[in-house]
């Protein structure tokens, strides 16, 4: 997991989740805007309000150290099926009330991948069942932190999904970008970059 924050001069800051798929390469979410900012990343933290031993800070231009608190995830680059249990991780709120502050310790909660109907029934989601992946819990008992865009949905111990949005409410279930459809993309872009 990667702690991405985004400060902007003069218009405050933003955080995200993200993950090491490479040690100078973080995947996170495209509506985090990470473009318009200073980025920071902090790679193996539990707590990011402390300074934790193991943890790295690094910047855009930095390569992360592997060690044994930090290291790369695995792409996924078959369709996870429906019914598979992943897992989210994050340091979004976890409370929807207003003025509600990010968790400081990463949290995890286990989520289902669920059938496409699911999503297109709440138009609200904007759903688009080829690059996107439909994930909640069946009983409508937890849903992923708000404030988590850009953590991965880990499945098998690989990544098959970034956390994109849901309904704002917390209610389930919530959108995830489809790894396994940008899976030749992102390869051909690592390719490109000097590592």
């Amino acid at each position: 997991m990667a702690f991405v924050k985004i400060e902007r001069e003069g218009k405050g800051g933003n955080m995200c989740g993200g993950f090491l798929i490479r040690e100078d390469v973080v995947v996170t979410a495209a509506h985090c805007n990470c473009n318009l900012g200073n980025i920071s990343v902090l790679l193996g933290a539990h707590n990011f309000a402390i300074d934790e031993l193991g943890r790295q800070k690094i910047w855009l231009w930095n390569k992360a150290e592997m060690t044994q608190t930090v290291g790369t995830i695995p792409l996924s680059q078959e369709k996870v099926k429906k019914g598979a249990v992943c897992s989210v991780a994050g340091w979004g709120q976890t409370s929807i009330k207003t003025n509600a502050q990010p968790s400081p310790t990463l949290q995890e909660v286990e989520l289902t991948v669920m059938g496409k109907c699911m999503c297109l029934s709440r138009p609200i989601l904007h759903y688009v069942p080829s690059r996107m992946l439909c994930v909640g819990d069946p009983q409508e008992r937890k849903a992923p932190f708000l404030g988590d865009s850009g953590g991965p949905l880990v499945c098998d111990g690989k990544a098959q999904g970034i956390v994109s949005h849901g309904t704002g409410d917390w209610s389930t279930p919530s959108v995830f970008t489809r790894l396994s459809k940008y899976a030749c993309w992102i390869k051909k872009t690592l390719r490109k970059l000097k590592p």
